[in-house]
């Protein structure tokens, strides 16, 4: 019996160091509707998907434009031609990565800053 009561201890003690790292990490907190003070973990992880969504579409165009700058405008074309040609995924990824004037003007400012 003694042994059951000192790995519910053991548990609660891990779960609560477990909190207090949490906690480290940032907190946030609240009043009960009795008015004490509680303090939880503050979340992790995506809290703004629509960064990660632009985040996500500036680092197309600035592969796009890369590719652009090293490949050169008549290669691309003809890359991206092959690829339109393909099954959907890859007429997919054709679409997506067609040269439109973004793409050109970063391969564009890009050639400036390289020697």
């Amino acid at each position: 019996m003694a042994n059951a009561g000192s790995q519910q201890l053991e548990k609660r003690l891990t779960r609560i160091e477990a909190r207090r790292r949490a906690l480290r990490r940032g907190a946030v907190y609240s009043v009960n509707h009795d008015g004490l003070i509680i303090a939880r973990p503050r979340r992790r992880g995506l809290r703004r998907p629509l960064h990660l969504l632009i985040v996500a579409l500036a680092a197309v165009l600035l592969f796009k434009a890369a590719l652009y700058a090293t490949l050169g405008a008549a290669t691309y074309a003809g890359r991206i031609a092959e690829l339109a040609e393909g099954s959907a995924p890859e007429r997919v990824a054709a679409w997506v990565m067609q040269a439109d004037g973004v793409t050109v003007w970063l391969a564009m400012q890009g050639r400036m800053l390289l020697p």
